[in-house]
Formats: C-alpha cells, sequence, structure tokens
C-alpha cells in the first residue's frame, strides 16, 4: 500500500494504472468550478525523487506487473523536464514492463517545455495527456479563472501532437450556464476542430460542494441550464464538430445520456440518440443514478 496523500483522482481509463503521486494537489488550483484540491492537505507541492523512488521499489518488490502508470495528482506535468524526466527513467528502472505512462496536463504546464523535451518524454513512455481545456470560449474561461485561452490550449495541443503524444480532452458540458451556452458549444466546437484531439470527452459540470463559487463568475447567479437544456448544448457542439478520427466518449456518471463512437465516422449515429434522447424516446440516467 503507497502512502497516498487523499484524496486521489485519476481519468476512468486509468483504473489499471499504477497511480503514482509525484505531486500533491494543483499548482493553479483557482478554477470556480472545481473543487477537488481545496482540502487544507491538497495543498501544492512536488515529492522529493527519493520519495517517488521508495514508492516504484515498493511496488517493484510486490512482483505485481505493471504495465501502465498514471501520474498524479492533478498537475504532474507542471515539472521541470529534467524532473519529468528523471521521474520516467525511475519507472523503467524499477518498472521494465511499463508500457504508457499518462499525467493530467494543463495547458500553461507546457509553454516552458520544448518540443524536443517533450519528444524525450515520448521516447521515455509519456504517450498520453489528459488535457482539461473546459470550453474554447474565451469569456466562459475568464469567468472561470481557468488561466487559459482558445489560444493557449490550441498551443499546447500541437505542441504534444508535434512530439508524438496523444491527447485526452476534456470539455465540460454547462459550464457557460444558461447564459453563455451557445457560445460555449460554438467555441469548443471551434477548438476541438482545430486541435483534432486523439480522444474527446464531454462531462456536466458537478458542483457537490454547492455553487457559490461559480455564483460569483456570473454576476452573483450561475444557472445550469435544465436537462434538456444540456443535450441541446450537446447536439449543437456536436453538429460543430469536423473531426476526422477522434474517439468520443460522453460516458462519464455526471452525463444523463452515455454516447460513444467514433468522430466523425458515427457523428449521424450519435445526433440521432441525442434528439431522441431529447424527444423522449431514450432513457435518460436518473439522478441517482449519476453517482455524484
Amino acid at each position: 500500500m503507497l502512502d497516498y496523500i487523499g484524496p486521489v483522482f485519476r481519468p476512468p481509463s486509468e483504473w489499471k494504472s499504477l497511480i503514482l503521486q509525484v505531486t500533491n494537489g494543483c499548482s493553479w488550483n483557482q478554477c470556480a468550478f472545481c473543487d477537488m484540491y481545496t482540502q487544507p492537505q491538497k495543498r501544492f507541492r512536488a515529492f522529493k525523487a527519493d520519495k517517488i523512488e521508495a514508492d516504484l521499489q515498493q511496488v517493484a518488490a510486490s512482483g505485481r506487473p505493471v504495465s501502465r502508470v498514471f501520474l498524479a495528482d492533478g498537475d504532474a506535468m507542471t515539472l521541470p523536464f529534467a524532473r519529468l524526466e528523471a521521474i520516467c527513467e525511475l519507472i523503467h528502472h524499477y518498472l521494465p514492463g511499463v508500457q504508457r505512462i499518462s499525467s493530467y496536463c494543463l495547458p500553461r504546464n507546457l509553454s516552458n517545455k520544448t518540443p524536443e523535451q517533450l519528444q524525450r518524454l515520448r521516447e521515455l513512455g509519456l504517450s498520453l495527456l489528459y488535457v482539461g481545456c473546459e470550453s474554447g470560449d474565451d469569456e466562459v474561461l475568464r469567468r472561470i479563472g481557468k488561466g487559459e485561452t482558445y489560444a493557449s490550449s490550441l498551443a499546447a495541443l500541437e505542441k504534444m501532437h508535434t512530439a508524438g503524444i496523444k491527447s485526452s480532452v476534456m470539455i465540460l458540458t454547462g459550464l457557460g450556464g444558461e447564459v453563455l451556452s451557445r457560445q460555449h458549444a460554438l467555441a469548443s466546437a471551434a477548438l476541438m476542430n482545430a486541435a483534432q484531439p486523439h480522444y474527446l470527452s464531454t462531462l456536466v459540470v458537478s458542483l457537490p460542494l454547492g455553487k457559490q463559487r461559480l455564483d460569483a463568475c456570473y454576476e452573483g447567479d450561475f444557472r445550469l441550464p435544465s436537462t434538456r437544456g444540456l443535450l441541446d448544448e450537446l447536439t449543437l457542439m456536436l453538429e460543430q464538430l469536423e473531426l476526422r478520427q477522434t474517439i468520443f466518449r460522453s460516458d462519464h456518471a455526471s452525463n444523463y445520456l452515455a454516447l460513444k463512437g467514433i468522430l466523425g465516422r458515427d457523428k449521424a449515429r450519435l445526433l440521432d440518440e441525442l434528439r431522441q434522447a431529447r424527444d423522449g424516446l431514450l432513457p435518460l440516467r436518473q439522478e441517482w443514478q449519476r453517482g455524484l
């Protein structure tokens, strides 16, 4: 049992991976929609190399086969290139069977890393980055305190693609509230069309600790679109998407309707399923089924 500082979050697709905690919390931690790292014990810090090496030694001594490693917490890619290179080398030294290393990544994390440095990390197995773009709309991004723009998100995605690193992008349905729903959908589609990510997932904004922080960003009254409004927003975004070979998932527990496909091959089918759901012909998840 590794000595984690909890809670620890990971993408759903990393459920079989070794979660290697190389940082604690998030260095930015100012997004108004996110409560993941607000607890006192989740104050950001990077772990020392000897702690990371000790964890890897413990896993290696267990004899359990490890083929994938996810670098936690929410902001591992903020580490300098030299630290990331050393971590990847330690992983392969102690766990030679590892075939993939992945991490969450804020777009700003790549601004101080050269394409050659990213290529080196790719050579060491860092082959997938999960990027929470959240929205492609600059007004929405400004309001929620993301600290990113359409341009900064696109630049980061293009840089990782040039280095041969795959991208898995997350867009948050409902993040523009009722007021900015349309421009949020349109700008997010435009960003995805420009970036052509390898994976795209949509999640519904979830506020288990309340919406006070988002209220302050939306003139004191953030209103999440109704279930029908969320489906309309997702429909609009899908209508505008022109993706060539992107694996699309909208099956996170927060979504009212589970959707899976490849865009653009399955675009017509996915839009048909959405329209059927809006017309009451496909069942939606009940609130208790969303597991939030």
